[in-house]
């Protein structure tokens, strides 16, 4: 390399790292001049440091020390990296950066490619001994930083979810996403695609019967070429981690009981569960993967909070597959059949279990009853015997009533925009008193960071408590707004010449069980 001349030497040598290293003296001064000394006198005292020795400089005028988003000081970090820097000198501490854990990371890069650092104030000097200690110092501060910022990332973990948020993970076959604002915060929420939809509820359809197996289920998948997302085929277990899925079911008071029994937490209130809406399931242990269908298959240590999307099957559905798809034994067939409008719907007013459609045909008549299925297992002594046209009579009478006082509630004006917003105001309040504190870490003792993160934590159970209250009175039992009653009113008018599957639908909106003996009938409603 001796026959290079010139400029190009000088090139060469600084690229072998030979004796041309040069120290940079860095010199930051941001918009607000009060706390630094000028650009100038900056370099002036750096360079009173350094002595004789051969220097570049590199300067950022009217950037922040909050982040490393500046002109001049990626240039130096690229000419570390590129082995040209031996030392790196700066007036002050904070001319790097004002975040304890961005400089950190700053002093890995210095140290993997051995440069000294120098801060003139502070008398940090890392080629002497008490110079690293204080840099050690630094870095414990900057784990305890990173250790309050994750704290922070575990307690929104654990709000948000809690809150009803879609927390990430693998789309669930039958729907997409779309952004939406829940609490008035930006998240998302599934959507149905309608194909899909059918064919999810093929399966837990087919599943619901005793007779039909898993394997059953995959050949009928595989003859009509229906594959999951991106292509992929589908199996047993991936049938199983579908059934298990609470993101399907209309969560309703059987679903509540079902999980609340098994020992699984549930968020939100009993009232809330008016069999409609989905529901998401998370673990309690933030570490393991969010949204994971191998969670699914567990009771305890789960949370179960009701999703902003609905529903598309129905509890006693979901039930009995799920119940069917881990313990592998029979289940009792309460599945809809199609001989009412109102199956599905109809349980044991004394045991709960579903009611079982029976025949009866002589000469010249027949005879369409309804009995308790548990009977024939003598779990209950029964209801008697009660006819179609008179279970059809009364609900349909109940639904016409239903539909007239939901007029009239609608018409009663909301309330709750107002306290809504009043509890964002507060929200946005407690933030940034976190904001202030933990700008003030860097600065403070370690035992007024321990009364500080005290606070973090306290302010951050507030906010968790006032999105709760947010999302209570988003998603409230009242949804009346929502329900067309002109449209079933009309539908009512012409009962007689509508089809089953429609009459079924209006059932669908209103009802959440009907509850059957020969004395009574009673309905349960979702509004």
């Amino acid at each position: 390399m001796d026959v290079c001349i010139g400029i190009m030497r000088i090139q060469v040598s600084f690229l072998c790292g030979g004796d041309t290293l040069m120290i940079a003296i860095y010199a930051r001064q941001s918009v607000d001049k009060k706390d630094s000394l000028s650009i100038e006198d900056q370099i002036e005292r750096c360079k009173a440091e350094i002595g004789q020795e051969s220097y570049r400089v590199y300067k950022d005028k009217g950037y922040s020390g909050k982040n490393l988003d500046r002109k001049e000081f990626p240039l130096m970090m690229n000419d570390i990296r590129a082995g040209i820097i031996s030392k790196v000198v700066v007036y002050r501490l904070d001319r790097i950066s004002r975040s304890v854990l961005d400089f950190a990371n700053i002093y890995a890069v210095l140290e993997e490619y051995g440069v000294e650092f120098v801060s003139c104030n502070e008398k940090f000097d890392t080629s002497l001994p008490h110079g690293k200690a204080m840099l050690d110092i630094s870095m414990v501060f900057a784990e305890l930083e990173r250790k309050t910022i994750q704290q922070r990332v575990i307690d929104a973990y654990a709000s948000r979810s809690r809150a009803g948020f879609y927390m990430g993970g693998r789309i669930p076959y039958g729907f997409t996403k779309k952004q939406t604002t829940l609490g008035g915060i930006k998240t998302s929420q599934y959507v149905p695609e309608p194909l899909e939809i059918e064919q999810i509820r093929t399966i837990f359809e087919m599943y619901s019967k005793p007779a039909t197996s898993l394997a059953d289920i995959v050949r009928y998948l595989k003859a009509n070429n229906i594959k999951k997302t991106r292509g992929i085929e589908w199996s047993s277990s991936r049938l199983t981690e579908t059934l298990r899925n609470p993101i399907y079911v209309r969560a309703d008071m059987d679903l509540y009981n079902f999980y609340k029994s098994r020992g699984t937490e549930i968020v939100n209130d009993a009232d809330s569960f008016i069999g409609t809406n989905g529901c998401y399931l998370y673990t309690k242990d933030v570490n393991k993967i969010v949204g994971s269908t191998k969670n699914m298959a567990h009771y305890e240590n789960m949370v179960l909070v009701l999703a902003p999307h609905e529903g598309i099957v129905d509890s006693d559905t979901f039930i009995r597959c799920r119940l069917k798809a881990e313990q592998n034994v029979q289940i009792p067939n309460g599945r809809r059949s199609h001989t009412t409008w109102v199956s599905g719907k109809l349980k044991c007013i004394k045991c709960g279990y579903a009611m079982r459609y029976n025949k009866w045909e002589g000469k010249t008549t027949e005879n369409e009853y309804y009995l308790c299925s548990a009977v024939n297992s003598k779990k209950c002594d029964g209801v008697g015997a009660v006819h179609k046209h008179t279970i059809e009579s009364v609900v349909l009478e109940q639904l016409k009533e239903k539909i007239k006082s939901i007029k009239v509630e609608q018409t009663r004006p909301n309330t709750n925009q107002s306290e809504i917003n009043k509890l964002k105001a507060l929200i946005t309040t407690k933030e940034s008193e976190i904001d202030k504190i933990l700008d003030n870490f860097k600065y403070a003792s370690p035992t007024i960071i321990e009364r500080m993160n005290k606070e973090v934590d306290v302010l951050s159970e507030e906010i968790k408590e006032l999105e709760n209250q947010i999302f209570k009175l988003e998603y409230s039992k009242n949804e009346t707004g929502q329900i067309d009653t002109d449209s079933i009113e009309t539908i009512f008018k012409h009962w007689d010449s509508i089809s089953k599957e429609d009459k079924a639908k209006v059932v669908d909106i209103l009802i959440t069980k009907v509850l059957v003996s020969k004395e009574k009938i009673e309905i349960e409603w979702k509004i």
